[in-house]
């Protein structure tokens, strides 16, 4: 797993962490997602996938308010329930997988969960830190990915993943608001999003807090790079872990597209390497012409997946989506893939000019040897 470390990113003010823990714990209810995504092709027909399989589109997420608002993907993923997935402690997790048109497959185990605060800390630590999930997810998507080949277009040998954790608590004792939670368990919900049972300094804790959004007094979303908590309904959470999801399998791609460009630039670089010479500058046309299908076929692939899903009128789930995306790091690999494409740009501009200047030079030494030929016939006073 590759990300960069976490940006800061204010939402809304943090309120100062009671260091008194209360005299009795509080009871937590609620499941923990486990979500596991792989880049396996360029792209998936859904609708060939969707015969294959007899699998569901997912449903648009609800909107969390009544207000006139949406949030619509473009293609809707194709949505399998899996079997349930028995891990060596015994506990069993049910679970589905969710096939994105852009090439993203999504496996997502899910767990559900009572007990109290401590037992939610260790609980997420372990899952970070010990269970192997990837390793559970890769096996069952081979398997489906074996009766889906049709459906593929132009699978990747080797797969690149991203994982995610989100710890979703529907009912705490109390019912307590969004500022009385973070005041009085803010120390073990920074714990929970760091997969860390030890305690945390304050500067870390009011880090992980500050990238916090909530909408209403009662529901709470604090966004981590590798895991988030959510505090609400099941109605009210499910746009946040899908948009959570999407922001993850973006930051996939632009992993996927980033690695690309990077061996297409060596590529190319290795070719200047080789030498300079007329006959190096002939064969750049064939190298400018296969960099610059490479650089149409990113842009067009990054679009894709970066306008995958459309915010209409819903303020709120686009703040959460920019929240979640750049804790991720959805906007840095951005970055990365966009100055690469612009030095790829760039280098297809010097290759051609290169190329160009030898065609003419060609061209030019051409025509000097025909009127070299014509001259030494007219000499000799024989027509040519």
């Amino acid at each position: 797993m590759i990300r960069d470390s976490e940006n800061s990113l204010m939402v809304t003010d943090v309120s100062p962490v009671a260091k008194a823990e209360p005299a009795i714990q509080a009871s937590v209810h609620g499941s923990v997602l486990v979500l596991i995504q792989f880049d396996v092709c360029e792209e998936i027909r859904l609708d060939q996938l969707r015969q294959i399989f007899g699998a569901r589109t997912l449903e648009q997420p609800t909107l969390k308010h009544p207000a006139p608002g949406y949030v619509r993907y473009q293609r809707p993923p194709v949505v399998e329930p899996i079997e349930p997935l028995v891990l060596e402690s015994g506990e069993q997790l049910q679970g589905q997988i969710k096939y994105y048109d852009y090439g993203v497959l999504s496996v997502v185990f899910e767990l559900p969960f009572s007990g109290d605060w401590d037992t939610l800390v260790l609980l997420g630590s372990r899952w970070v830190s010990d269970v192997d999930f990837e390793r559970h997810a890769a096996r069952i998507a081979r398997q489906k990915l074996e009766r889906a080949a049709p459906a593929l277009v132009k699978p990747y040998p080797d797969w690149l993943s991203e994982d995610y954790f989100i710890f979703h608590v529907r009912e705490i004792t109390g019912s307590p608001s969004a500022a009385e939670l973070c005041a009085s368990q803010g120390a073990r919900i920074a714990q929970i999003v760091r997969g860390e049972t030890a305690q945390l300094s304050d500067g870390e804790r009011n880090e992980i807090l500050q990238s916090r959004i909530s909408y209403y007094p009662n529901d709470l979303a604090v966004i981590g790079w590798n895991a988030a908590f959510l505090y609400d309904t099941d109605a009210g959470a499910e746009t946040a872990i899908q948009l959570l999801e999407y922001a993850n399998s973006q930051l996939l791609e632009f992993r996927h597209y980033d690695e690309l460009l990077t061996r297409e630039l060596e590529r190319v670089y290795d070719s200047f390497d080789k030498g300079t010479g007329m006959l190096s500058r002939w064969r750049l046309g064939r190298a400018a012409t296969k960099l610059h299908t490479v650089l149409l076929d990113v842009t067009e692939l990054t679009e894709h997946a970066d306008n995958a899903i459309k915010f209409l009128s819903d303020m709120f789930s686009a703040r959460l989506y920019k929240l979640a995306a750049a804790k991720v790091g959805v906007p840095d690999y951005k970055d990365l893939v966009t100055q690469k494409l612009q030095t790829a740009e760039d280098l297809y501009r010097f290759m051609m000019d290169q190329f160009n200047q030898s065609r003419a030079f060609v061209l030019e030494l051409m025509v000097v040897i025909i009127l070299i030929i014509e001259l030494v016939y007219f000499f000799r006073g024989k027509p040519i």
